[in-house]
C-alpha cells in the first residue's frame, strides 16, 4: 500500500505521453518541485481532464512509485482563475519557465510557495501590460531571493522582505533598472 501525499500545487507545464497520458511539472507547497504522470487524463471521460490544466492552482494528491510520482486525484482551488488574460499569461509562462529551470527537485520551500501565490494574486489584479511587467520583476526578484541568489541591498530590501502587496509594484516601477540589474546578475551566477 502506497502513502498518498495531499498538498496544493501550481501546474507549471505538461507534455503528452503514450496515447492518453501526460507528464506534469508541479510546484507544490509541501513537496517542492514534482514531476508526475497521470494516466488516461487525455480521455474524454477523464475526471481530471479539466482540473489538470497548465498554469492552474490545484489541490492535488500524489503517490510515489518506485521510479516516479503519479497523480491520483486533483480538485480546483477556485483561486488564481483570472490569470489567463494575454498580459498576465505571458508573465505566468515566464515565471513557470524560470521555476522549472531553478528548482532542481523535491525540496520543500514553503516561503517561496507562499510568496509565489501572493505574487500571482497581485498579478491577477493588474490592469495594464506595464503593471503586469512590474509584478513579474518583483516575483522574479523574490524567487531569486528565496533561493539565495540575491544579496543584501538597501534599494531591494523593502521589495524582498515585506509582504507581497500591490504597493510593491509601484515601488518596483521606480527602481526597475536597478532591480533588473540585480536579477540579471543573479541569473548569470546560477550558471543554469
Amino acid at each position: 500500500m502506497h502513502h498518498i501525499y495531499h498538498t496544493e500545487g501550481i501546474i507549471l507545464g505538461s507534455r503528452n505521453y503514450g496515447e492518453t497520458g501526460k507528464y506534469y511539472s508541479v510546484f507544490t507547497r509541501d513537496l517542492g518541485m514534482i514531476y508526475a504522470s497521470a494516466q488516461g487524463v487525455r480521455k474524454m471521460s477523464s475526471k481530471l481532464r479539466f482540473v489538470l490544466q497548465d498554469f492552474s492552482y490545484v489541490k492535488i494528491d500524489f503517490v510515489k512509485g518506485k521510479d516516479f510520482w503519479r497523480i491520483t486525484s486533483a480538485s480546483k482551488t477556485n483561486k488564481l482563475e483570472d490569470l489567463h488574460r494575454v498580459e498576465t499569461l505571458k508573465v505566468f509562462v515566464n515565471i513557470s519557465r524560470l521555476l522549472k529551470r531553478l528548482l532542481a527537485g523535491e525540496d520543500p520551500n514553503k516561503e517561496l510557495f507562499v510568496d509565489l501565490i501572493d505574487g500571482l494574486h497581485v498579478l491577477e489584479k493588474s490592469k495594464t501590460e506595464e503593471e503586469s511587467r512590474n509584478v513579474e520583476v518583483v516575483i522574479v526578484l523574490r524567487i531569486l531571493n528565496n533561493l539565495g541568489y540575491i544579496g543584501s541591498s538597501d534599494v531591494l530590501k523593502d521589495l524582498i522582505r515585506s509582504p507581497f502587496e500591490g504597493d510593491l509594484v509601484y515601488r518596483a516601477s521606480k527602481n526597475r533598472t536597478k532591480i533588473l540589474d540585480q536579477i540579471n546578475k543573479a541569473l548569470k551566477e546560477t550558471h543554469l
